[in-house]
């Protein structure tokens, strides 16, 4: 894809507004709240995140992610530094269920830096195609880490008593801690929760949310989890061998099982075409049904336990722990 334009958000921070060519549109429509992932070869390792849209379907004519650079991140930092208008770059179609759900009660945020980027989106999205009232703590280190300062600042304006944006600084309070998430989520009980932002962040809200009251079906968590690589303990002939069997759109095929690989790189070894997107267990574009045999997801930030006891995995995630398992993309 094409990089039509870099906006300069903040001295750590920049927008990519992506060139999508006519063909391609349907392809690329996506909702508030979901992520696309890059690909890029750096040092010559292949390298894949994801990053949300910033942009909202509907409300903006771009489609735009944004990046923040962290201290060693490979990817952000190369993005940062490297990229500009006509470069070129991998990059997958929309994916993610971290989405604005289809009811009348408030919408309450909680982001943490960065985390503002996919709750940015479905913030707009819930001002300009519903009557929803929306809440936002944002938290960031000071003023000048603030992203979409002006963009916010002018929302509020713009809608008046629909929209409250509490921001909250670490050099003048701390950090965010439960009793400042419990006391924003006491002038709302009745919404709908969304939470993104560094991983202490998030549990400390989680935590303060569920102490509160609310329910766990009310909290939506973006959580981008970098995937661990998997430890193999002795040699390829003390692993039992499992064959594993995937069927999808019409396909099966049947492997032995290689220790330590993925049902989702099973797939693709059996010469498939598995759908995937994030491969960090966020995004569920990869989920498929365990019929049967069992499986270990090592990271799991997508299913819900109703979907997990239902028998889905998230194929990126899981591998057999069982002599044989069958698996059916559906």
């Amino acid at each position: 894809m094409r990089i039509a334009g870099i906006v300069q958000e903040t001295a750590e921070a920049i927008s990519l507004v992506l060139d999508i060519p006519a063909e391609l549109r349907e392809a690329f429509r996506y909702e508030a709240g979901q992520f696309c992932t890059f690909r890029a070869s750096i040092d010559g390792q292949q390298q894949a995140r994801c990053y949300s849209m910033s942009s909202a379907p509907g409300v903006d004519a771009d489609l735009q992610v944004t990046v923040k650079r962290v201290p060693g991140g490979i990817v952000s930092n190369w993005m940062i530094d490297t990229l500009a208008p006509g470069a070129t770059i991998d990059v997958t179609c929309p994916a993610g269920v971290f989405l604005l759900t289809e009811t009348d009660r408030d919408v309450v945020a909680f982001a943490g830096g960065s985390g503002i980027t996919p709750v940015f989106s479905i913030v707009k999205t819930a001002l300009s195609t519903t009557s929803r009232r929306v809440r936002l703590l944002y938290a960031n280190r000071d003023t000048d880490a603030v992203i979409f300062a002006a963009e916010l600042a002018q929302l509020a304006e713009q809608f008046g008593d629909r929209l409250y944006v509490a921001h909250h600084f670490d050099v003048d309070d701390g950090f965010v801690d439960e009793a400042r998430a419990r006391s924003f989520f006491d002038e709302s009980r009745q919404g709908e929760f969304y939470i993104c932002g560094p991983a202490p962040f998030m549990d400390i809200v989680e935590t303060a949310l569920l102490a509160g009251g609310a329910s766990a079906e009310s909290i939506h968590i973006e959580r981008f989890s970098p995937l661990e690589p998997v430890e193999e303990t002795g040699s390829s002939d003390d692993q039992p061998t499992v064959a594993v069997t995937i069927e999808i759109g019409g396909r099966s095929g049947e492997a032995e099982y290689r220790a330590g690989t993925t049902v989702l790189q099973t797939a693709r070894q059996l010469g498939l075409s598995p759908p995937f997107s994030c491969e960090s267990g966020s995004c569920a574009t990869c989920m498929a049904k365990l019929v049967s045999g069992s499986v270990t997801m090592h990271v799991n930030n997508a299913l819900t336990d109703d979907e997990v006891a239902d028998g889905w995995i998230l194929t990126c995630q899981s591998v057999p722990t069982s002599p044989s398992v069958h698996v059916r993309y559906e």
